[in-house]
């Protein structure tokens, strides 16, 4: 396998398995349809843009396992996009496969790799764009760059989104440190964002999640970025917990706060955040670490993956096509 955290092999997906790192880089082998929603559903692979590429590759799956049987292609479809709710890119995938199933198996491949590379070229777009405004907004010569989860090439098939503008500004000479965040509960920033910035040899720091707020206020960061799972009509922008507390926190400091994402991430069927479904996911995220119990036995949770920041707080919104200063009233859609 290549670099690229998701890819089509030989009539199978492979994919780096998100959950084994940074201990060990570990590609899967992915043949079955069931296999796929399992590697979805546990995180495996993650990141709206590589949720997008994995909805449209595992509906070419289902295409080749039942040629000429359009019922079971599009049963299996609706296992695949119900994977996890609120990215919109892996329904977006998904259906964009699925609309080649007249033209047989090769036309749903052909239009799943079409996603993928699309995807690649996509991200190198948000990567420029996103550090040419941030030069624009930031004054000071170096920059100081404040980030949630992982938004980097693991989360889509290269580069990535919000971290992929960190390594653009970094490629420049333009970045003081990236300032990531833990990300509890599952600490996709620990063991995703450090891992990826450290093969860059990009200079950074780790926060605990609790500091961010605090570190924007002593002024030790010029700008937030995170990525997105989805884009309201208004600009509302669902992504991991956590994200609006940064948003709040950037808004009190004076600090630019920037949402990086495709195209395929703006939902302009739904209005606004409110109509966004918040994923909720299992007990065992949050009252364990890794294994290791961390709460008492029986501890009830309330544990849900994302929040979603209104347009109100979010300075602009890069996509590969567009900048949208919400700050200026500049909407994504109606």
């Amino acid at each position: 396998m290549s670099d690229r955290t998701i890819d089509w092999v030989d009539g199978a997906i492979h994919l780096i398995d998100q959950t084994r790192l940074p201990d060990a880089l570990v590609v899967l082998r992915i043949t079955e349809p069931e296999g796929l929603i399992d590697a979805i559903a546990r995180l495996a692979v993650r990141g709206a843009p590589a949720l997008g590429v994995a909805g449209a590759m595992g509906t070419a799956l289902l295409a080749a396992r039942h040629p000429g049987d359009a019922l079971a292609v599009r049963a299996g479809a609706a296992r695949l996009r119900a994977a996890r709710p609120t990215a919109v890119n892996l329904a977006w995938g998904v259906d964009r496969a699925l609309a080649r199933l007249g033209g047989g198996p090769d036309a749903v491949l052909a239009e799943a790799l079409a996603v993928r590379d699309e995807d690649i070229v996509a991200c190198a777009a948000m990567a420029s764009r996103g550090a040419d405004l941030v030069r624009e907004l930031v004054a000071r010569p170096l920059i100081r760059v404040m980030t949630i989860c992982n938004t980097g090439a693991l989360a889509a098939v290269e580069r990535g989104t919000a971290l992929g503008v960190v390594g653009e500004l970094h490629a420049r000479g333009l970045l003081e440190e990236a300032l990531p965040l833990e990300t509890r509960p599952l600490l996709q920033g620990a063991r995703l964002t450090a891992w990826e910035l450290a093969r860059m040899g990009a200079p950074f720091r780790l926060l605990v999640d609790g500091a961010a707020a605090s570190v924007l206020a002593r002024g030790l960061a010029d700008a937030v970025l995170i990525g997105a799972d989805r884009i309201t009509a208004n600009g509302d922008t669902a992504n991991k917990v956590g994200s609006l507390s940064l948003a709040l926190a950037a808004r009190h400091a004076g600090v630019p706060f920037l949402v990086v994402a495709p195209e395929s991430t703006v939902d302009a069927a739904t209005p606004d955040g409110s109509g966004i479904e918040i994923e909720e996911r299992g007990a065992d995220e949050v009252t364990s670490l890794r294994g290791v119990p961390t709460a008492p036995a029986g501890t009830r949770t309330l544990n849900p993956a994302f929040d979603v920041t209104p347009a109100s707080l979010v300075t602009a919104i890069v996509t590969d096509g567009r900048v949208i200063r919400t700050d200026r009233g500049e909407r994504p859609a109606g």
